[in-house]
């Protein structure tokens, strides 16, 4: 009860009445699946340009370790791990980069060649992976090799003591990194069903249509007085007969 002395409505969902809606137009969930999945997989094969990944790896040196050192300290690989995001950072300066696209003979900005390059730690060790993606092959092969052989460089002269040694050159990837087909695909399918069962969920819902007599009971709570038969419902036909002036309608007798 609200405090102006209205009754709240609550409006009440039948799961099974939904449900059964769902399963009675499968075919339309099935046949949406279908369509969707369709539609992603002919827009991951001819509309979406493929990308290729390269990888090379480097190894950082923490200069503060003594030479004759035969022991490896939380500290040594903290700073060394330290190094690497700072290594990360120098790569992707604008004079790393375009010293990059001159060796290379790039014809990218140094702003599109760094959305190209992402580097990290190789499982927070002291090794850096360097990635490249390009929707070229040989182009992500050869921007990685290139970083290889700029990158020490670049760090030995903002670095003292640096030491950066090349751990795994890049080699031209044969399979594309993106995207995936099969991903697609079931996602397409996935949106397929949700949208189909939804469009039938939400014209289940609004349908107020009265179908029997266990309807207006559960949903409206109303008592029924009286049901008019379905008299074409057997497939016999009605026969028509008059009498004392008013017409009435039966089926005839046998």
């Amino acid at each position: 009860m609200k405090a102006d002395g209205r009754k709240e409505e609550y409006v009440e969902i039948d799961l099974l009445r939904l449900a059964k809606a769902l399963w009675h137009r499968a075919w339309v969930i099935i046949l949406s699946m279908a369509l969707c999945g369709a539609a992603a997989f002919f827009c991951t094969c001819f509309l979406v340009t493929p990308l290729y990944k390269s990888s090379a790896l480097l190894y950082v040196n923490n200069s503060s370790r003594a030479v004759d050192s035969t022991s490896v300290s939380q500290a040594d690989l903290s700073a060394s791990q330290t190094l690497v995001e700072t290594y990360i950072v120098i790569l992707k300066t604008r004079l790393t980069l375009n010293e990059v696209i001159e060796q290379a003979g790039l014809e990218y900005t140094y702003e599109e060649l760094r959305d190209m390059i992402s580097a990290s730690s190789v499982n927070s060790t002291e090794i850096l992976e360097i990635t490249v993606t390009s929707p070229d092959p040989a182009e992500a092969e050869c921007i990685a090799n290139t970083i290889v052989q700029v990158l020490p460089e670049k760090i030995s002269e903002i670095v003292e003591g640096s030491s950066v040694r090349t751990v795994d050159f890049a080699v031209r990837p044969i399979r594309k990194s993106s995207p995936s087909i099969t991903r697609n695909t079931a996602v397409g399918c996935m949106i397929g069903m949700i949208l189909s069962c939804g469009a039938i969920a939400l014209l289940e819902l609004f349908d107020e249509r009265v179908r029997d007599e266990e309807y207006l009971i559960q949903t409206y709570h109303l008592p029924v007085l009286a049901a008019v038969p379905d008299l074409m419902k057997s497939g016999e036909p009605l026969r028509y007969s008059y009498g004392r002036g008013r017409e009435t309608a039966g089926r005839e007798e046998s």
